[in-house]
Parts: structure tokens; sequence; C-alpha cells
């Protein structure tokens, strides 16, 4: 897709998955139908009367320069599903966005990573449990995904920059401005530390109610689990672990007094089987597939070479086997396996056996 028509339908604002495949369908491609934008085919895409109005307006007051020329001001980048660099664990989502606008690291999207979501509304106890689960997360390898929104959310990734981590902070509305505007100072302190901010939106957008559960989607597909840690009985963080179930996800929910309302939601999703308990970061990370490095201290250890760079930046705590290593890395059969030896005597990595290893 060229970069101008990728501009121009991120502006518009009005593609999700199944409506690309139609016009992809219909014209072949975006850069067929770029020139093709009129009611007609809004009204083909199922367009409500006032969305067509206003894409119409937006398409006549569209200027692809200028747009480009401010995302480059900030240092936000466009991609769409058709570029190599889209995260392929949102791909294997039915609903995927058509569009990302990325600040910050991109690579941080390709880690395994953890969503962790809860009210608003956080307890000392809530806050407690992210200070707890957390940090074992990081030492693990993974990172954190969740919204920016106050309580559970600012503390998840508070708390993983602290921690050494790597964090995702999905937004529901254009990334020109951080809601709310006390977690401004966070949104670039994740940036700063390694990590990313995240929207579907064009810049423009402000937060709504349809835009908090697109938003929603995003966090359950970036995750290989999400983490309920507190949810009252009708907690939108239920609707992000609602989707990552419908993801074929694992759920796992915090539990918390029987009485307090601020964990109905947890306890229900508890009780109906839908998440399993969360009794500790460790029973949860070895529950996915993690195996826990023998050491509770994080590695010291660091690469001295570009193969223990090249080895030491594909390797997790999720176990790996040699040809996954030979093809993350590229580095071949011979170089892998004295690399892997000699990681191996400092303590780096571990062989838990049938040719898989992980970071020691």
């Amino acid at each position: 897709m060229l970069k101008e028509h990728a501009l121009l339908w991120s502006w518009l604002n009005i593609l999700n998955k199944k409506r690309y495949n139609a016009l992809c369908e219909v014209y072949g491609n975006l850069d067929a139908a770029s020139d093709q934008i009129d009611s007609e085919m809004l009204k083909g895409l199922g367009c409500r009367p006032d969305t067509i109005i206003k894409t119409l307006n937006r398409l006549e007051e569209f200027d692809a320069k200028n747009y480009a020329k401010e995302l480059s001001r900030r240092n936000i980048h466009l991609y769409s599903i058709e570029d190599d660099d889209y995260p392929q664990i949102l791909l294997s989502t039915e609903d995927h966005p058509v569009f990302l606008y990325i600040k910050g690291a991109l690579e941080v999207l390709s880690q395994p990573l953890i969503s962790i979501v809860g009210t608003r509304k956080m307890s000392s106890y809530g806050h407690r449990v992210v200070e707890s689960f957390v940090p074992p997360i990081i030492r693990s390898s993974f990172g954190t995904v969740s919204g920016l929104a106050m309580g559970i959310d600012t503390s998840v990734a508070t708390q993983t920059i602290e921690s050494g981590g790597k964090t995702i902070a999905v937004l529901a509305h254009g990334l020109s401005k951080v809601f709310p505007r006390v977690n401004a100072n966070l949104a670039n302190n994740i940036i700063s530390s390694g990590g990313v901010i995240v929207s579907e939106f064009p810049l423009d957008q402000t937060p709504d109610k349809y835009t908090f559960p697109a938003r929603n989607r995003i966090i359950a597909g970036l995750g290989l689990a999400t983490l309920v840690i507190e949810a009252g009985k009708k907690s939108g963080a239920l609707i992000t672990a609602d989707i990552a179930l419908g993801y074929g996800r694992e759920v796992f929910a915090v539990p918390g007094q029987l009485f307090d309302p601020g964990f109905a939601g947890c306890h229900r999703f508890i009780a109906e089987e839908k998440a399993r308990l969360a009794q500790s970061p460790e029973s949860m990370l070895k529950y996915i597939g993690v195996h826990m490095p023998e050491s509770n201290s994080k590695s010291k250890y660091s690469p001295i070479n570009p193969n223990e760079s090249s080895l030491w930046n594909v390797l997790t705590t999720m176990p790996k086997r040699t040809g996954d290593l030979i093809d993350q890395s590229g580095l071949d059969t011979g170089t892998l396996t004295a690399t892997l030896t000699i990681m191996e005597l400092q303590g780096a990595v571990q062989n838990i056996g049938n040719g898989q290893w992980i970071r020691a």
C-alpha cells in the first residue's frame, strides 16, 4: 500500500478488517479504492448517514504531506496490516486493526507480553498485587500491556518501568494527546524506558464510548495471557478478559476478600471457570509454559560479542528449540551450538531438555 493511501485511510478512520476485506475484494487493494471514495462506496461499506457526511468532510480536508509531516514531528509511525513490521500476534485475531500508530520501540511488540487490566479505583491491596506480580513477570523476559488509565493501568506501567521492563500502553484516542492528562509524564517515561504507546486512531481522535472497547481488543490481542488484578461486577477490565477468551488466550484473575465489591468481577470469572485463579505470578507463568530461572535474582549476564547478543535477544523464559533459535538469531548451526555452550558455562542460558533452551 502506498504511504499516502495508508495515511488517507487511517485518517478517515472507517476501516475495520471486514471493510478492508470487502474493498480488496472489489477493487483489488486499497490503492485502487482510494480514488473511488464517494457516498455510494461508503454506503456499501455499511456506514451510517452521519458517518458518510463526516468521512467525506475529512476526505476533503485531508492533506497527506502535512499529515505525514505532523506524524514525523511527533516521532509517530503508521503501520498497516500489509506491513511486515505489523505485530504478528495481532494478526492471529480475526478483528485486528487495519492500522496502528506507534510511538516508541517497535520491537517491544514482538517480545512475549502479558496483558494486565483492572479497575481505575485501585485499592491498596490491588496496588500490592501489582507490586507482587509485575517484577517476576519482567524477570521472566516478558513485557506488560495495559491501557494507561488511572488505577491498575498506571500502577502496572510504573512498576514495569521500575522493574527494568518494557511496557506497552494502548490508548483509546489519537496520539496527539494523552488522557488522562495527569499520565502525560508517565507516557513519556514509557517511551524513554524503551516501551511503546499504541493507538489505531488518527491523531485528532478523542476518547468516547466506542473507542474504549476497540482499545480493549488490542490489549487482549497483544498478550499471550491476560491477568485481571482487580475488577468489580461491571468493570471494563472484564470486557478485555472476555475478548482474550474469544481469542483463545488464557485469562487469570486475582481473588480479593469475599465481600469486597471491587473484586466481584474477578470472583465471578473464577467461579464460572472463565479465569484461572492467580495464586502467584510463578504459578501463572508456569501454567502458560514459562520455565522460571533457577535463580530468583535477575541475571547479571551481559553479551560480550555479536553472536551472544544475537542469541540473547531471541532467548526468553519461554522454551525455544534450536531450530527456532537458528531461524530467529541468524546464526548457523555450528556457531549456535558453540555460543550456547559458552553461554551455558557462564550461567546465562539453561538447557531444559529435548533441545529446548531458555534464559537462565
